[in-house]
């Protein structure tokens, strides 16, 4: 008989969320798991989960039933902005001019590209409708906020580069974005990211959680890994500060 050595995949609930020491005891410290599963699609169980520190997408079931998978991670990408690197190519860029950098202006076209882009896109369905639901959403719990983020050419209009991610307290964590394959846009998507980054420096944001690491772009914009217990102490105390009044954001 063969045995599984693939980690049990939990069933999480509100109500686990508001016991402190079911995060405490059983979430954190199990450094077996990672994802949790929810059939739960409100943007209030979202924004705890994400309070929490839970980073979700979708997935789904045998039924092909749409899930939210969120996911304890076991280690985070984290730029603290005093770290961040911009290369050579994307200060040629930016000398060079030639793109609009915006914030909130270009929502639906960034997920639109961003679902055209990835082949494995998660961002969809009910997913979708919930981030476009807190995004519409004037003030909500925690003051939680969905942003987008764009990179447009001055020239053609064209959206060349985007991401979208979410706000708490003096916390900013991306989810997902896209560059353009085209070559005469390469390098953009390195330049919103850094752009991005000098925003969230001058709003006075404590750092920036950039989700899985492990990957080249994060490390060589200047991220480091921390653990989970690591990023977690930050965290706790980052996503209860109040920011001052925003500047683009």
């Amino acid at each position: 008989m063969e045995v599984s050595t693939q980690p049990e995949i939990h069933y999480i609930t509100k109500y686990n969320l508001q016991q402190d020491s079911y995060l405490e005891k059983i979430v954190y410290p199990n450094m077996l798991s990672n994802y949790y599963w929810s059939n739960n699609f409100s943007k209030e169980f979202y924004i705890d989960l994400a309070y929490a520190g839970f980073i979700s997408i979708t997935t789904q079931d045998s039924q092909s039933n749409m899930l939210l998978l969120p996911e304890m991670q076991f280690a985070y990408s984290i730029l603290d902005f005093q770290n961040l690197h911009i290369s050579k190519k994307v200060k040629s860029l930016m000398k060079k001019g030639g793109f609009r950098f915006t914030i909130n202006q270009r929502f639906y076209d960034v997920i639109e590209a961003i679902i055209n882009h990835h082949s494995d896109n998660w961002l969809y369905g009910r997913y979708e409708e919930m981030l476009e639901d807190i995004y519409h959403t004037k003030k909500n719990k925690r003051d939680f906020r969905v942003i987008s983020v764009e990179i447009t050419c001055s020239f053609t209009g064209k959206l060349i580069a985007g991401e979208v991610g979410y706000i708490i307290g003096r916390t900013y964590t991306s989810l997902t974005g896209f560059s353009s394959k085209d070559r005469a846009y390469r390098n953009y998507g390195n330049l919103q990211m850094v752009l991005l980054s000098k925003v969230l420096q001058k709003n006075r944001f404590a750092f920036w959680n950039l989700g899985h690491p492990y990957m080249e772009y994060k490390n060589s914009l200047g991220a480091k890994i921390y653990t989970r217990e690591e990023f977690l102490k930050r965290w706790k105390v980052a996503r209860d500060e109040e920011l001052p009044k925003l500047d683009y954001l």
